[in-house]
């Protein structure tokens, strides 16, 4: 059976990668302790020797649309372009092609309807920084093939908070009941306190650092069941409008397990939102 080497959580910002690649001379002050704090968390993904990653993400609108939005779909395509128009004239993001893997796509795709979870397909998925991001942070030689997750955190109606945890839960045994003898680690990207396009965005800090301490303590932890009792659809929209994205964190929180302490923990105040960095290791795997 397959054999989930890390779980992994984090922000997911669009503008690190131009920023990365600046010039030390031009960088804003903010840049050099950014990009340290980046590399270091990549190493907590590199140690875990993963032979394939599930990446979970949201889709910015680019592919989904309101004509048609599923609440989670799997990608099942052999090769995956990566990055949009608008990505790449707004944030600098290059132009990427990922390779996939369609066996285990079809497994977690079988395994979901067998297990309750009606998951959406689409064998013809265009990513965007929801998932490359992950790949430009953690391993930007971008070498492993992958299964990428959508879900749905922005068209009302939304899934319940508690239902990203029951999928978060599932996926895990998903894919530890897949026939493989692959390392899988799953990275998920989310957001704490977010705000787009409205009042509260680029502000000193995140539009609320109350709610941001609360949820990195929350993520830090596990602490599942007083995450769900302090969130709710209603409340999330109440740190900033795009809060909602805190539901991939309860997604990876459910494939972590309940009061699980992570592994590894760091944090990063820039100013307009807090970044936000996790990754777990299974006590039985050895690295």
């Amino acid at each position: 059976m397959a054999t989930i080497a890390a779980i992994i959580a984090s922000t997911h910002h669009p503008f690190y990668f131009r920023t990365s690649q600046l010039p030390p001379d031009e960088q804003p002050p903010f840049a050099p302790e950014w990009i340290r704090k980046v590399e270091q968390f990549r190493e907590t993904l590199t140690v875990a020797r993963p032979d394939l990653l599930v990446l979970v993400g949201s889709d910015h609108f680019h592919q989904l649309w309101l004509d048609n939005m599923p609440q989670f779909l799997v990608g099942n395509a052999p090769v995956y372009d990566a990055n949009w128009y608008n990505e790449e004239r707004e944030f600098a993001l290059p132009k990427m092609k990922m390779v996939g893997n369609t066996d285990l796509s079809r497994h977690l795709l079988r395994s979901g309807l067998d297990d309750g979870f009606d998951l959406a397909f689409s064998n013809e998925l265009r990513l965007d920084h929801s998932v490359t991001c992950p790949i430009i942070t953690l391993r930007p030689q971008n070498d492993l093939p992958v299964v990428p997750i959508y879900t749905n955190i922005f068209a009302p109606p939304l899934p319940q908070p508690s239902r990203f945890v029951a999928l978060g839960a599932a996926l895990r045994r998903w894919v530890e009941s897949w026939e493989s003898d692959l390392r899988v680690a799953i990275i998920g990207t989310g957001h704490l306190s977010l705000e787009l396009g409205g009042p509260l965005q680029f502000g000193p800090h995140g539009p609320s650092p109350e709610f941001d301490a609360q949820a990195v303590d929350w993520i830090a932890n596990s602490k599942i069941s007083e995450a769900l009792q302090g969130v709710s659809l209603e409340s999330l929209a109440l740190p900033g409008n795009a809060t909602h994205g805190f539901m991939d964190f309860l997604l990876m929180m459910g494939a972590v397990g309940e009061s699980v302490r992570a592994d590894y923990v760091d944090t990063y105040d820039l100013f307009h939102t807090m970044e936000a960095y996790f990754t777990w290791y299974p006590k039985e795997v050895p690295l």
